[in-house]
């Protein structure tokens, strides 16, 4: 998945990386990566550290938590970014709040756009998520539960995403839900 985000971040990064004079040329490709793997860890980070099902919405647009500003896997993307540039370029906190203003939403909407498109294999929801947590997830179908999800109104509870693990559970002979403790927030 990484190299994936990596390929998805450099489609991203014309203006906000490659074309901005407070990065030298020289620096684009770092910066790009330092870019990458900062939204991986980020998205890391809120799967593994009780946001489950904040970056479940991120991929069903439910609860109004989808890519925009605002959302928390936005806004956690957006400061792990600034912080990366800022330490390893010496940007300003404010050029540094702006390339990742302009960069994290544009890359995050296009990995839900890929991963929802029938049409692109690049990314699956499955693989993902299997990154996300190191491999913790492995035999949870994150397709079927997105699909779910997606048939809801929109909002979703804590209830309702372990309610749709519980059943895989049930399906699949127990163990779902002992993968997935403590990624989902109390």
């Amino acid at each position: 998945m990484l190299d994936n985000l990596l390929n998805l971040v450099k489609q991203y990064a014309g203006d906000a990386i490659v074309q901005n004079p407070d990065i030298p040329n020289e620096h684009n490709d770092a910066a790009i990566e330092a870019a990458s793997g900062s939204i991986f860890n980020s998205l890391q980070n809120q799967v593994t550290g009780g946001g489950l099902s904040n970056v479940l919405s991120m991929f069903t647009g439910g609860g109004g938590s989808g890519v925009g500003n605002g959302s928390p896997v936005t806004n956690n993307a957006m400061a792990s970014v600034a912080g990366s540039l800022m330490e390893k370029f010496g940007l300003d906190s404010s050029k540094a709040q702006g390339i990742a203003a302009t960069l994290v939403p544009q890359v995050l909407s296009g990995l839900v756009n890929r991963t929802n498109d029938p049409n692109d294999s690049s990314f699956n929801i499955n693989g993902i998520f299997s990154s996300l947590t190191g491999g913790k997830t492995e035999g949870v179908n994150f397709d079927n539960v997105l699909t779910q999800l997606k048939g809801s109104d929109g909002k979703f509870s804590l209830d309702d995403i372990t309610g749709l693990f519980n059943q895989q559970e049930g399906d699949q002979g127990g163990g779902i839900m002992d993968k997935l403790k403590g990624l989902f927030g109390s």
